[in-house]
């Protein structure tokens, strides 16, 4: 299948999505489609998929136009996609997931256990350790990510739109991603692939489109063409700024916060570690390695044998409100849009939401006025580039709502920040100006705790990296800031126990 979008445009109120954007994508060819957030990489996929219709402009298939009045009729004209927004059903299993668009039955019932013969088919490829009983809702968010990749491949389509399908994934899972993307170019499937992330670009694409500012910055440019700063000007109109990381002078005995033997009623075990005022203390595993719910599990009661110790003292914290209020413990959440933000509200209650006790007066009433005069001065620190302190957060780019996630944990007088994942699906000049905040946020006397699945992030940023593997700690690394040396450290450590767990199950 050749598919071409020619001259297309979208505009929304205020706003033009797409200006005269044309993409060729041919059979047999990883293209890659790049550009900044807001850029209007989604909404030519939202394009193609029959989501949204052009103001102007023609899609066509092998030279005939087609025009989708919704993704159902994409996909049945052999268009599958993922999306940046998941688009699974929580409370359904993650075989139902997989196969939602053709149920197989059984004498007029569904028969789950071809639903789960289907999914293991495809999950496989990918992750084994996903069960394809589990509801999806029990998933963390790189695992939904995985089964969202198996959901479109299970359609298997002769034109498949990947929009940032490795945001929440490690190197390990990318690979087998990468691995399939490559036996698929060769039977012939026209892939467009969205990343923010370009050492992926340049390591799976054929041809490059660059959009900036709704504009075509550059067309079906072979990538053996492209070098790394050529392609960041195209994105963003001048050359690549490296992020510096503040230093800072850290205290090894002035710890904060430790774990001593940690068990958790998730299944971690043994966990222990230390975290020193000032210091960004990485968390670095593969899919399933148990990391995002460390966190979870630590300040939401979820912990059944150890020590936590919090400022020397003993610390059982039965949920985030009480890790504020009583710890001063704020985690900024990988759900950016489920669980850290408010989409429908403002930035200014966004941000005020963990002072609203704080700043009450009689009858728990806020005094006019109240809350934008506390939340003003961190949305400026943050330059959260917003029209007004009114603006529904749902309206601002990726980048933004993930600094008001940041400043409201900044607002409530945090000390102890947890960020879980916090450049997903952000580009590259913002994922610079987040990484210069954290250091900032830890040169100011704020101890970090980062999880990140990006490891040339985790490389940048982290002062130490502790590398989890099955739920536990397997390995302490020492970041010299360099990828090279720190990435084969973090992945031997990972490797040792991959390689060890058969024998200590026989």
């Amino acid at each position: 299948m050749r598919l071409t979008v020619e001259t297309a445009s979208k505009s929304f109120p205020g706003v033009k999505a797409l200006d005269r954007v044309s993409l060729d994508l041919r059979p047999g060819e990883i293209h890659a489609l790049m550009g900044e957030n807001g850029a209007g990489k989604s909404t030519l996929i939202k394009i193609i998929t029959g989501v949204y219709q052009p103001d102007e402009g023609r899609v066509s298939i092998d030279g005939s136009e087609v025009r989708f009045s919704s993704p159902r009729d994409a996909i049945a004209a052999g268009i599958s996609a993922v999306h940046q927004e998941r688009n699974l059903v929580p409370r359904f299993s993650v075989g139902e997931n997989i196969a939602l668009e053709r149920l197989p039955t059984k004498r007029g019932l569904i028969d789950y256990a071809e639903v789960d013969r289907e999914a293991r088919r495809y999950l496989d490829l990918l992750d084994r350790g996903i069960d394809t009983r589990a509801e999806v809702r029990t998933l963390s968010v790189a695992q939904m990510q995985i089964v969202e990749i198996a959901k479109a491949l299970s359609l298997e389509a002769k034109c498949l739109l990947l929009d940032e399908p490795t945001a929440s994934i490690t190197e390990h899972e990318t690979a087998a991603l990468f691995t399939l993307l490559r036996r698929l170019r060769g039977e012939g499937v026209a892939m467009l692939f969205v990343s923010h992330k370009l050492e992926e670009v340049f390591a799976i694409a054929d041809r490059v489109t660059v959009l900036r500012d709704g504009k075509n910055a550059a067309e079906g440019v072979p990538i053996a063409e492209m070098s790394r700063q050529k392609l960041v000007s195209l994105m963003i109109g001048r050359e690549e700024r490296i992020a510096k990381i503040r230093e800072r002078t850290i205290d090894a005995a002035d710890v904060v916060m430790e774990a001593r033997g940690l068990a958790t009623s998730l299944g971690h075990r043994d966990i222990a570690f230390s975290l020193r005022r000032g210091e960004i203390l990485g968390l670095y595993g593969l899919v399933g390695a148990g990391r995002s719910e460390l966190a979870k599990a630590m300040l939401g009661g979820a912990v059944t044998g150890g020590d936590l110790i919090v400022r020397g003292k003993p610390a059982r914290i039965r949920d985030m409100h009480e890790a504020l209020r009583s710890y001063r413990i704020g985690y900024v959440s990988e759900d950016r849009k489920g669980e850290g933000l408010i989409l429908i509200h403002s930035v200014r209650e966004n941000v005020a939401i963990t002072i609203w006790q704080r700043i009450a007066k009689v009858l728990g009433l806020i005094p006019p006025g109240a809350e934008a005069r506390a939340v003003q001065p961190f949305v400026d620190r943050l330059e959260v580039r917003t029209p007004s302190l009114s603006q529904a957060v749902g309206n601002l780019s990726g980048g933004n709502q993930q600094k008001v996630s940041i400043a409201k944990w900044l607002a409530a007088n945090a000390d102890i920040l947890i960020i879980d994942e916090p450049t997903v699906g952000i580009d590259i000049k913002t994922k610079t100006y987040l990484h210069e905040l954290i250091g900032e946020i830890a040169a100011g006397g704020v101890s970090v705790i980062l999880i990140s699945s990006d490891m040339p992030e985790m490389i940048t940023v982290a002062d130490r990296i502790l590398v989890m593997h099955g739920f536990r700690i397997v390995g302490e690394v020492m970041n010299d800031h360099r990828y090279e040396t720190t990435s084969k450290a973090i992945m031997s450590r990972i490797h040792a126990v991959e390689e060890s767990e058969p024998e200590a199950a026989t």
